[in-house]
């Protein structure tokens, strides 16, 4: 299985905003974070913001934060969203098939099982168990709190 970059990148979203907790975080730390376009992190903050996951605060102390608990985010409900399809072998597009096994092949069914079973383990995985180390995750992407947590702004160190 080999998810898209949209599916990984919203993941990551997701993770650093449950990470943070309620403190706003912004599209440029993100992006710094991971060595990605702010466009690509814009495109996940607005569809999961859309999807309602996430709040944004736009303004100059704008940024963004879960919009729900993390323990009710599923990771497999997000990735069921960010992925289009699980065109995994040309037959599993009947719009573009053109295999003459379609009818008779084994293998078309092992991977239809096979999908299956990746969406089922990740049916049973939530965002908060994902995160349940969260300064571990913001350390190993360089992210930590100001020393007055009140501000509720956070700085990349320098790395």
């Amino acid at each position: 299985m080999k998810l898209t970059s949209f599916s990984n990148y919203c993941m990551r979203v997701l993770m650093v905003a449950a990470a943070r907790g309620p403190v706003l975080t912004t599209i440029r730390e993100v992006s710094a974070s991971f060595g990605i376009s702010d466009a690509h992190v814009v495109k996940c903050v607005h569809q999961l913001g859309s999807w309602g996951y996430l709040e944004t605060v736009r303004g100059n102390k704008g940024g963004f934060r879960l919009a729900v608990p993390a323990a009710e985010i599923n990771v497999g409900a997000i990735i069921r969203r960010t992925e289009e399809a699980f065109l995994i072998v040309e037959c599993f597009d009947a719009k573009s098939n053109m295999c003459r096994l379609i009818d008779i092949c084994k293998l078309r069914l092992a991977l239809i099982k096979a999908t299956e079973a990746f969406l089922s383990v990740l049916d049973d995985l939530t965002l908060a168990e994902l995160t349940a180390h969260g300064t571990d995750i913001l350390e190993a992407i360089r992210l930590a709190p100001v020393s007055n947590r009140a501000q509720c702004e956070f700085v990349a160190q320098p790395g």
